[in-house]
């Protein structure tokens, strides 16, 4: 099994970079991708803990994408050295997350909640701060009674605490990725929101434009559109992954390490002849 799609709370999930690998060793995974969002900061930790282990890892990166609509996050697979262009934007995305979050929560002091940043910090420290903890964060203070409801009621698209989050321009991003010797992948495809009559042209664009793979697989696709995807990747040349985008069980309760749409297995196929040397050569 394979998994080229985790998070770890570096960024916004529930088990430290370390824990991820551990419990990957447990379920018999034999190649993980940590790919947290706008930050490199766990990847020593768990490359050390997948040498203990005896597992494959590939450095990866979640980075936001800047796009009017839908949702455009790009997979950085096969890091070797971050490069200046990589380190100076994840920086940059990071000054923009603390900004975005403390707007938030002055927000919601104004209007009489009681809450406060340095608190919401102290919960969490350390962390890539991020929407799961601010409603983690309301769930402690009772605010909410479930995590959900915190997006429901205040955090979620729509609702009145919602802000907007920056992200990097395309270009910019591929370019950084591909200068720390990775390779730029589209993560979950679907959430694009391109109609079926458009996204072969709009996916050649991106190509175009310097990205060179696709997740083809993830668990918030239908088996049907992941093939779709899959057949549509071969057909322009992209390299092909699958993963299943783990926060933990307490985050995303409906992923699972190691499985992607219709909770079917990432099987060893997935780490093709082609993408093994991509993403693992030498640093």
């Amino acid at each position: 099994m394979i998994d080229l799609h985790i998070h770890s709370s570096a960024s916004d999930g529930e088990y430290s970079p370390s824990e991820i690998v551990f419990f990957a060793a447990e379920k018999r995974i034999s190649v993980i991708a940590l790919t947290d969002h706008d930050t490199v900061s766990g990847l020593e930790e768990a490359e050390a803990a997948a040498a203990e282990k005896g597992i494959v890892f590939v450095r990866g990166i979640e980075i936001n994408i800047n796009r009017q609509r839908g949702e455009f996050h790009l997979l950085g697979l096969g890091l070797k050295d971050i490069s200046p262009s990589l380190e100076s934007l994840t920086r940059r995305l990071q000054n923009e997350r603390v900004e975005r979050n403390r707007t938030i929560i002055e927000s919601m002091k104004a209007d009489g909640l009681a809450v406060d940043y340095e608190e919401l910090e102290s919960l969490f420290p350390g962390q890539n701060l991020g929407r799961p903890h601010i409603a983690a964060y309301l769930l402690e203070k009772r605010i909410v009674k479930r995590r959900q409801q915190a997006f429901d009621k205040y955090i979620g698209h729509g609702r009145p605490y919602y802000r907007g989050k920056q992200g990097a321009e395309l270009s910019e991003a591929a370019t950084a990725i591909v200068e720390s010797g990775g390779i730029p992948v589209i993560a979950h495809p679907l959430s694009l929101y391109i109609s079926w009559g458009k996204m072969e042209a709009t996916l050649a664009e991106f190509r175009s434009a310097g990205v060179r793979g696709l997740e083809a697989w993830h668990p918030g696709a239908k088996v049907s559109s992941c093939r779709r995807l899959e057949t549509l990747a071969r057909k322009l040349g992209f390299f092909i992954t699958a993963g299943s985008d783990f926060h933990g069980e307490s985050v995303r309760a409906d992923r699972k390490l190691g499985y992607t749409a219709g909770k079917i297995e990432i099987a060893d196929k997935f780490w093709t002849e082609e993408l093994q040397p991509a993403l693992l050569a030498a640093r």
